[in-house]
């Protein structure tokens, strides 16, 4: 019981999708639809976040739950077909973790630092490292599976 108080009672590092500031947080609290102490909107709202060459880096290493990024271009269409069954996803899978989404012809550089080949592709990171990928488009509910099986 004690060990149960003590995993609650943990505080997270959860970045704001909005301003991008750091909040901290109780675990016990993620669900309680906790607000940014920066800009005071929603930490977790049910969409993926837009993440791009300046917060990129932020996302992925600050929060101490996993983000799952979908990297994506614009020209893609199996991209364009996944971009609503990972809004889906989102719904289903905050706040156990942050869904978001890069845009790799305005962030190349990322891209080729993450050795994207193909896209959509889906990259699972905690605690700043990769933990697992997916390349392909899937619906929202092998999202949610795949997202799951691999925290």
């Amino acid at each position: 019981m004690h060990f149960l108080h003590l995993v609650l009672e943990t505080a997270l590092h959860i970045v704001c999708p909005h301003c991008d500031g750091i909040n901290r947080l109780p675990a016990a609290k993620l669900r309680d639809q906790p607000a940014c102490g920066k800009c005071r909107r929603t930490l977790f709202d049910a969409h993926p976040v837009e993440l791009n060459s300046s917060n990129f880096v932020l996302h992925i290493n600050r929060n101490d739950i996993p983000v799952l990024v979908d990297f994506w271009a614009p020209w893609c269409g199996p991209c364009r077909m996944m971009a609503p069954a990972f809004v889906q996803a989102a719904a289903q899978l905050e706040p156990e973790m942050r869904l978001a989404k890069l845009n790799t012809e305005e962030a190349q550089e990322l891209g080729a630092r993450y050795n994207i080949r193909s896209i959509p592709t889906l990259a699972l990171f905690r605690n700043g490292r990769e933990i697992a990928r997916q390349a392909g488009a899937m619906d929202a509910g092998g999202i949610v599976r795949w997202a799951r099986g691999k925290k």
